[in-house]
């Protein structure tokens, strides 16, 4: 199995999950001008990562990567104990993080795409922060009693990781969530975690 990824992107938490899983797999580590190369456009022609290619098999979207790393990988645990409830409680906070929190960014990201006018892109920038803050605290409370958000080590750790630094880089205000800050420290001290960002340049 082999992952492309860009430093610091989601793609960075497939990276993450692949450490986790402790089966073989391979990075290439790619920036904005080889994701529009023709090589990689061959494999995702949206010029977009994360992608993973396992032989002949080709997918995309972070979301169905996460849970082709957790299938292929059964052994790690990142769904859970292999019961319907756990499954499910793991594919609840990935889909929270990936169909929530991670679109909130991209008018941080990129307000041109919500607003033509320049001048408006400082006002949504800021109300992303405010949606986002609100929206973490979802994240803070959950992890009040438990060390994960499904309860256990899963596939959804590493993506709500990811997104909490792009907090960071983009000043969403996330004082007095003391439970997401305690979770992000975990997750920078754990060894998988370091293996992924030192082969992406991040540390």
């Amino acid at each position: 199995m082999k992952l492309y990824t860009k430093p610091g992107a989601c793609s960075t938490a497939d990276h993450i999950a692949l450490q986790w899983a402790g089966g073989a797999f391979e990075v290439e580590v790619l920036d904005k001008d080889s994701m529009k190369a023709p090589a990689f456009l061959a494999i995702n022609p949206a010029g977009a990562v994360p992608a993973v290619v396992d032989g002949d098999f080709v997918l995309t979207q972070n979301a169905a990567i996460m849970g082709y790393i957790a299938d292929t990988f059964p052994q790690a645990g990142l769904t859970g104990d292999g019961s319907a409830q756990q499954h499910a409680e793991a594919a609840r906070w990935l889909a929270f993080v990936n169909s929530d929190l991670h679109p909130a960014f991209l008018p941080i990201f990129a307000p041109g795409k919500f607003h033509p006018d320049p001048a408006q892109a400082d006002a949504l920038r800021q109300h992303a922060r405010e949606r986002l803050r609100a929206m973490y605290a979802a994240a803070d409370r959950r992890l009040a009693d438990r060390e994960w958000l499904a309860g256990f080590r899963s596939y959804a750790d590493p993506y709500l990781y990811i997104t909490l630094r792009w907090a960071d880089g983009a000043k969403v205000d996330l004082s007095g969530y003391e439970h997401l800050a305690a979770f992000k420290r975990r997750m920078e001290a754990d060894a998988g975690v370091q293996a992924a960002l030192k082969a992406e340049g991040l540390l």
